[in-house]
């Protein structure tokens, strides 16, 4: 399983580099970006809201859907340790792609799997609808990554 994560995460750095090289070159082009995150390895979490404000920050129309464990940290209760080296928690990183434009939602079965309900998701956070997800998923244009 960890070796998996790994390779996942790997896997997500190269994407994103050559996705870099696209959004630098002279024909800048604007990517839809679906970043689907559900793992509870705190450092993958990290790694996720890392890579997909720097998206954003280079021109990119960033979603992401938060599903099991993964979707705490889309609650106003949310608290974790800080990464280094910025000393910034996922929940944090997740709040500030709020601010640049991103769009964050949980899975239809977060909520009603959990003790939580709409009221305590940070404003500005819905629920996926399962028509919705699919076809942002069959859009050829958009880009997924899962972690």
């Amino acid at each position: 399983m960890h070796n998996t994560l790994k390779a996942m995460a790997i896997s997500a750095v190269i994407a994103v580099a050559s996705f870099g090289v696209q959004a630098d070159s002279h024909n800048r082009t604007i990517e839809d970006v679906l970043v689907i995150l559900s793992s509870d390895s705190l450092q993958t979490q990290g790694m996720a809201m890392v890579l997909s404000n720097t998206m954003a920050q280079q021109g990119a129309s960033v979603s992401v859907l938060l599903c099991d464990k993964a979707g705490d940290l889309a609650l106003k209760s949310y608290a974790a340790p800080a990464l280094q080296p910025r000393d910034i928690t996922p929940g944090q990183m997740l709040r500030g792609l709020l601010k640049q434009g991103g769009e964050v939602k949980v899975c239809a079965l977060y909520l009603p799997n959990s003790e939580h309900g709409k009221e305590d998701l940070v404003d500005g956070i819905g629920v996926a609808m399962p028509p919705e997800m699919a076809s942002q998923m069959l859009n050829g244009k958009m880009r997924t990554f899962v972690f």
